[in-house]
């Protein structure tokens, strides 16, 4: 089975390394071709997790996503939801015929407000067989450290998924596999909006029994959303099999709220600490996913009428210009 991976950030550079680990060769995609060189010549990605060398003879690098697309059989999507739009939009309706998509982006694309699979049907025609999700708590610094992880790969069939995630099993990485495709994909949405309100209720110095508090309704309220989601889909019989217990939801929740590599709880923080948004941004210079999701699911939400008070709070502070210490105040009488 070829490997392609669309994306060079930190998260597919983890992922890279977690294919040639396992032995298999790649084709990876990077837009920059001084990038490229760079890699062909030290070995590494010089932008990011650049303690990660890899043997070049398991890599194709390319510049274009055709000729990525073209060689592959699975595909890897590894790319801010922010910029997938901008980087496939130009390829030919026929591009992923036969191919299988795997999805590792955390969010919903902010220019359509669809899910990944959403956009790639509309637009690519691509089945939701030949989809598949990578997500779980797995934050790539940990990857490239080569501590032990694990990953859910979700897809309708489970004999398919189970054969895909197979390759990405190694010494530092377990494989798990469910069927709640977009189950999945919402709930990575919804815990980055979570990890930055817990780092704006950092930033404004409330304490560890606080926010012990605040994700657990958290946890609560993403099942919430989550079930009258799947209600207003109708896929009730998913729905009554979910465990929100489980690392893909509940696990990814709590290490993107606690863990000092969470971006989101990085920019939630300064937004806390009374940075504007447009200043967090600039002096993070890395995308932080809950922002435009916040506003995804504000406006999604319409439709699904779910009782979000979190996620409807952090979304009016962020894009409503709601101060952070009067939003988290209101949200004091609401937590349970």
């Amino acid at each position: 089975m070829q490997f392609g991976i669309i994306g060079s950030g930190s998260w597919a550079t983890a992922i890279a390394k977690i294919l040639t680990d396992g032995g298999n060769n790649i084709y990876w995609y990077f837009r920059n071709e001084k990038v490229i060189s760079h890699v062909t010549q030290r070995k590494h990605n010089p932008q990011y997790l650049s303690q990660v060398y890899f043997n070049t003879n398991q890599l194709t690098l390319s510049s274009s996503v055709a000729t990525v697309a073209k060689a592959c059989d699975v595909i890897i999507i590894a790319v801010p939801s922010a910029f997938v739009e901008a980087v496939l939009n130009d390829l030919p309706e026929d591009t992923f015929k036969g191919k299988k998509i795997i999805s590792a982006v955390k969010g919903i694309l902010p220019g359509s407000n669809q899910l990944v699979n959403e956009y790639l049907a509309e637009k690519y025609k691509v089945a939701v067989e030949d989809y598949f999700t990578i997500l779980g708590p797995c934050h790539a610094e940990e990857v490239a450290a080569e501590k032990l992880s694990y990953l859910t790969f979700s897809g309708k069939s489970e004999q398919e998924t189970s054969s895909i995630a197979q390759y990405f099993k190694t010494c530092y990485i377990n494989v798990i596999t469910n069927t709640d495709i977009i189950g999945v994909q919402y709930a990575a949405v919804l815990k980055n909006i979570y990890a930055l309100g817990a780092g704006i209720a950092h930033g404004l110095e409330y304490g560890d029994n606080f926010l012990s508090v605040y994700i657990a309704n958290c946890a609560r309220e993403l099942a919430v959303f989550s079930k009258k989601l799947m209600w207003e889909e109708d896929c009730t019989d998913e729905q009554n099999l979910v465990n929100y217990a489980t690392s893909v939801y509940l696990g990814d929740l709590l290490v993107t709220c606690y863990s000092l590599y969470s971006r989101n709880r990085t920019f939630g923080n300064m937004i806390g600490k009374g940075y504007s948004v447009k200043a967090a941004q600039l002096e993070m210079n890395m995308v932080a996913e809950g922002y435009n999701a916040s506003k995804c699911i504000y406006k999604t939400n319409k439709k699904v009428n779910a009782e979000i008070p979190i996620v409807d709070t952090i979304y009016k502070i962020l894009w409503e210009h709601l101060p952070p210490d009067e939003g988290f105040k209101k949200l004091e009488g609401v937590l349970m």
